[in-house]
Formats: C-alpha cells, structure tokens, sequence
C-alpha cells in the first residue's frame, strides 16, 4: 500500500508542480485540508486528492482542469462536502478543486422567476437573497449543500413531491470539459427542442463528464400562506398506507415526510419535541392561498381519520414551523445519537408510490433479521425513504453487515420497480447495483458517453458508472 501510495505521489509531483506555477497560494497540499477534502461518510479507504485548489471563477477551474489533463492527473469537484456517496473521495489521487469561494449571485430575474448563481452558491444563502424578491428556491435536501452539487448529484429533499427535483428546476449550466473547454447548456426559455439535452445528461453526472461553475435556476413565489401539521400514528404501515392514497388523490401537498417509532422516539429526546410521542408520524407542509390551504388540510384530515391516525397539530408561525422542520432536518444526528461513537450509512431507496408499504416492510425486516439499529425516514410523497444503519466504527463485521444491509435494501427498491439511489447518487458506494438497475446494454451506453466525453477518465475516476481501470 505504501508503495502505490509513493509511485500516486511521484506521478503527481509534475502536475501539482505545474498547478502551483499556476496558482500560488489557492493550491494547497497540506494533509488535513487534503484528508477533509477526500473524506467519506462511513466507508473507509476512500482516499486523498494529492492536492486542493480552492478556486475562484470558471477560469481558475478551466486553467486547472486543463493542467491535469496534460498530466493525466484525476480532478474532483467538491462543494460543501455534504454528499453520501463516496462521490468526493479520490480512490487515484489527483486534484480536488473546491468551488465553495465561487459564491456569488450573479442575477435575479424576478419577472422570468429564475436566478443565475455560481456553482459555489448555497441553497441557504441564495433563499436569503431571494427574499426580498418575494421568491424562493424550494429544493431542500436538509444539508445547507451547494447548488453546483446539488445539480451533479440530482438532489431533491423535502419540498421534491411539489416542485421536483434538480432535474426539473435546472433551465442551464455553464460547465468546464475535460480538456479544460468552458462550455453552457441550456438557455433562460422554459422549454426546448433544440437538439440534445446536455443540462440533463450533466445534472446527475457526478463529476465525471464535466465541472459544473455557474447554474440557471428556477425559482418561486413565496406562497400566500404556509402551513405545517403533524399527525402520528400507531403503526408504521398505516401511516404508509395513508401517503399513497394521498399522492392517488394528487393533493398539493409541499411537503409529507416520514419517521418511524424508533427515529421519532430520537427526534424527541434530541430536539425536545416533548409534546409528541415516538410512535409513527408524518410531517406535513401545505402551500397557497388561504383556501387552497384550508381546502387541502380537510382533505388530508379525512385520509388520516380512515387508517386510524390521530388529530392534526398545527403549526403556522414561522417559528413553529422552523422549529418542526429543523427537529425532521436533525434526524441524522438525532439517529446517531441513539448508539453515541456510531457511524452511520444512510440508504436512499426510492419506489412507485403503490410499492411503497412492501418496499418499507421489506427494508424493516431485512434490518431486524441483521440486528442493527436502523430509524427510518422518508420524502415519502416521491416513494423516497431512507434508513440509518448505525454501526460500531472499530467493528469490522458491524461495517460489513452495514453495507450488505445497505445494498440489500437497494436491490429491494430495483426489485420493485425502483432505484438505489433517489437522491444521494452513486458515487462509489452504490456501483455495484447499477447493472441490475439497468442492465448492462444501458452500462454500455453510460460508459460510451464517459469514453466519448472524458476519453483519458480524469473527471472524477472510478464513481458513478462501472468503468475499466
């Protein structure tokens, strides 16, 4: 191992030498700040980029991009590092370039309801600028993560079974090649028949076909009314069973979200939610005006009341409601803190709504039969649900049965009709279910646009889709 580790090193020597030619002080290669950058939630052996560039424009990272690929040296892109999936990790080495200073805001376009934003741009900070503009970006994966790594992962969240995903609000992207080209996709118009859709085949591609700098976004009018519910349940299937016939009635909802006995039960102790019990419950979020708002929250009422759920608790102040979804976006630590000195995978199945009861009990059981612990929760509205496998570190054999259940649970969801992955990606953890996803003839397909698009394999190596060394 150390011998590969010295011959990655000595093969880098001329590239980073060049790099730092190039870029002084923005190129840094020191070992925590290359650890940070190559780290991966729960797995191990991930490995290290040889150095960091923290850029600052689409021509820092064009220059670098072009650098590389005279020495054939892997570049990665990393924005916040929130992803799951390995995605950041550099198995080969090479150059992690860190778009998080390329920040800015570059344009509202209030009338048109879209933005144009830097890769570096967090979703946290570009609602902050939209304010004002009585706008909002509704995508909410939990993590304050990038736009630019929002839109290379297909990133959804909470508010996705309303205003979809990265996919639906991307109008166009201005994206570094492998060869170290700036190229843009797409334009400001709302649809397009204009020859290949290239925004689409970059947004969820991960890094390997090219470096997203600057996106064009949609955006939304903030709704006239906003409101948040609860209701709990005594069983987890019939809480299921009331979101499918919900989203079978196409009812607006903005948000419905689900947590188990077990991950409810965290929640509680974590975020002080004393006022509910750990059984069941679903988080919901109605948008629109007063009526549409009342309309709807009658309806659900009626759902909930036919599979035994109880009374709707309310939330319409702001700080209420902030309150409720800042305790459902801290079910991860909340998870965590069940088993204090765990680590955690988080799965990330996704299946038709009406397979959506069997995918859960399926998942539960196959946890149980493995003796971890394992809270569930879930962008339900989509058939989205995730589990935390929580771990002991120093365990080989609990990490490996955290895996194996982990990619149990995604052949589950493919076996279903679904997907491994609805939101996270790929990356490196989640490669070996892509042929039963989608079958080797599609492989071939995927890895002929890698070849065509990236013929020396520098853009993120090794993740996403099954590739020869």
């Amino acid at each position: 191992m150390a011998t590969a580790a010295l011959s990655q090193a000595i093969t880098a020597a001329p590239a980073v030498a060049a790099l730092r030619a190039r870029f002084g002080d923005k190129l840094q290669t020191g070992d925590a700040i290359r650890a940070q950058h190559g780290a991966i939630e729960g797995m191990i052996g991930g490995g290290d980029p040889d150095a960091v560039l923290f850029a600052a424009s689409t021509e820092d990272v064009a220059a670098a991009v072009a650098i590389c690929a005279e020495h054939r040296l892997p570049v990665i892109a990393h924005g916040a590092g929130s992803s799951l999936e390995g995605q950041l990790a550099a198995p080969r080495g090479g150059l992690s370039i860190d778009l998080a200073a390329m920040n800015r805001v570059l344009a509202v376009n209030a009338g048109d309801l879209d933005v144009h934003v830097e890769a570096g741009v967090t979703r946290e900070a570009l609602n902050a600028e939209l304010r004002s503009h009585g706008l909002f970006f509704p995508l909410d994966p939990g993590a304050n993560a990038t736009l630019g790594g929002m839109a290379a992962t297909r990133a959804s969240g909470t508010n996705a079974v309303r205003y979809g995903t990265m996919r639906e609000v991307t109008l166009g992207l201005t994206v570094v090649t492998a060869t170290g080209e700036v190229i843009r996709t797409g334009t400001r118009a709302r649809k397009s028949a204009a020859g290949y859709d290239l925004t689409r085949l970059i947004v969820g591609s991960e890094g390997t076909l090219g470096i997203i700098t600057e996106l064009s976004l949609r955006v939304f009018g903030i709704p006239e009314q906003i409101a948040s519910a609860v209701v709990q349940f005594d069983a987890l299937e019939p809480a299921v069973e009331a979101v499918m016939l919900m989203m079978q009635m196409a009812l607006p909802l903005a948000r419905i979200e689900l947590l188990d006995a077990v991950q409810m039960g965290a929640c509680i102790a974590y975020s002080q939610l004393d006022e509910f019990e750990a059984k069941p419950t679903l988080f919901m979020e109605f948008h629109g005006s007063p009526g549409a708002v009342a309309e709807q929250v009658e309806s659900v009422r009626a759902v909930v009341g036919e599979f035994g759920g109880g009374d709707l608790r309310f939330a319409t102040l702001t700080e209420d409601r902030n309150r409720l979804w800042k305790a459902r976006h801290n079910a991860w630590f909340a998870a965590k803190s069940l088993r204090p000195g765990a680590e955690a995978f988080a799965t990330d199945a996704c299946v038709p709504i009406s397979r959506l009861a069997e995918a859960i009990a399926a998942a539960k059981a196959a946890a149980e039969e493995a003796g971890l612990i394992a809270p569930l929760v879930g962008h339900v509205g989509d058939g989205n649900f995730h589990m935390l496998l929580l771990f002991d570190p120093a365990s080989p054999a609990e990490r490996a049965q955290a895996h194996d259940l982990s990619d149990k649970i995604a052949r589950i969801a493919i076996r279903l009709g679904g997907t491994a992955t609805g939101e996270h990606g790929i990356g490196l953890h989640k490669l070996p279910t892509m042929a039963d996803e989608h079958g080797e003839g599609a492989l071939a397909m995927m890895a002929a646009i890698k070849q065509a698009l990236d013929p020396q394999g520098i853009l993120n190596p090794g993740k996403t889709v099954p590739q020869p060394r």
